[in-house]
């Protein structure tokens, strides 16, 4: 997407755009930051209604699992993400600040539910890094399938099982 395309839909100038965010990249950056924020939001919104740690384990796929489309586009854009923190200076914060807030989520959920005597688990970073490539490899094979509409609750609950078993715990 052209920075002309962005000031359109915002419907603002090119020239204030460039004026506030310096770069097409800052402006990239910026909006992978919010949508960071708003997911690490989202997801601890729904934590605080769970208490039991595998009912937790459950919200946190239902908060990360919305709904097909929903899903299809905001990983597409994680895609682009990790594809620019690989590639472009600068965006390695953001997969820096990405991997503190989603698997520091991730570690408080494990803990929990290990002081609760429910998961079994050595070490609860390596956990909660298992637990990401769990669930971002989950969703890599999702948006592949012919049937990602479809099958979309399907993957979901394979996930949430997925993770019970990778903590030691199952329903």
């Amino acid at each position: 997407m052209s920075l002309q395309e962005v000031a359109d839909d915002a419907g603002v100038s090119k020239a204030l755009l460039l004026y506030h965010f310096g770069s097409k990249d800052a402006l990239l950056f910026s909006a992978m930051k919010w949508a960071l924020e708003r997911t690490e939001e989202r997801i601890r919104g729904g934590l605080e209604s769970a208490e039991d740690p595998r009912d937790k384990i459950t919200t946190l796929v239902e908060a990360i699992w919305v709904e097909p489309e929903a899903n299809r586009e905001f990983y597409l854009f994680y895609l682009d993400l990790v594809e620019h923190a690989g590639r472009v200076p600068g965006f390695d914060s953001l997969s820096v600040m990405l991997g503190d807030i989603i698997n520091g989520l991730f570690g408080e959920v494990i803990a929990d539910g290990i002081r609760d005597g429910v998961f079994e688990v050595g070490d609860v970073d390596v956990a909660a890094r298992n637990m990401r490539a769990l669930i971002e490899g989950t969703f890599l094979q999702w948006i592949q399938a012919d049937d990602w509409r479809e099958s979309h609750g399907t993957w979901k609950e394979e996930c949430r099982v997925a993770l019970l078993r990778l903590l030691g715990s199952t329903d």
